[in-house]
């Protein structure tokens, strides 16, 4: 059986969780790592979210793997090479450590920057916080046992937001600010 869609209030505790794991992976990779950032829900004050960390690692090349993935591996994250997003290389916890998804991007990338600007714009417009949040606990009710589905069904008003965010980008000169770790 799948694992049901959890959403919780906002836990002020994964600033803190981030700045951990975000540091330890600092040490780890040292200048391989160009930027360490809290990604994804749980990096927006006051915004429900799956109690999952999502940490972005900006790096200048995905090749050679070896130059992140075992410091990475050292330190208890797992390379999922069965990731079928070409964008990003990805890596989970192992077994007993704190749900945690890593997204590593290249420096520069239009993944690295979407999720970077969708965390700024959520940040400063806490109305959107609100909207995108009762979008997701609707589609969790609608699709509790399919992650699948679920994350399908956020994309269209991901989207929406990403549009807004673009404007504002534009009014106000955004660009990615400083690094979280």
């Amino acid at each position: 059986m799948a694992e049901p869609i959890l959403i919780t209030p906002y836990d002020p505790h994964w600033t803190e969780e981030f700045r951990d794991i975000g540091t330890r992976l600092r040490h780890a990779l040292q200048d391989v790592a160009l930027r360490i950032d809290h990604i994804g829900s749980t990096s927006v004050i006051e915004l429900d979210a799956k109690p999952i960390i999502d940490i972005q690692i900006s790096v200048s090349s995905f090749e050679p793997l070896q130059v992140y993935q075992e410091p990475m591996q050292n330190i208890g994250y797992v390379f999922r090479s069965d990731n079928p997003e070409r964008t990003k290389r990805y890596f989970r916890e192992s077994e007993g450590m704190r749900r945690t998804h890593i997204h590593v991007r290249e420096q520069g990338s239009f993944g690295e920057q979407f999720a970077l600007l969708f965390r700024d714009y959520l940040r400063q417009h806490a109305n959107e916080a609100k909207y995108y949040a009762a979008i997701k606990y609707k589609l969790k009710d609608q699709y509790e046992q399919d992650r699948h589905h679920y994350v399908e069904a956020k994309e269209p008003f991901i989207w929406e937001i990403m549009r807004r965010a673009s404007e504002w980008s534009q009014q106000v000169g955004w660009k990615p600010g400083q690094l979280d770790v």
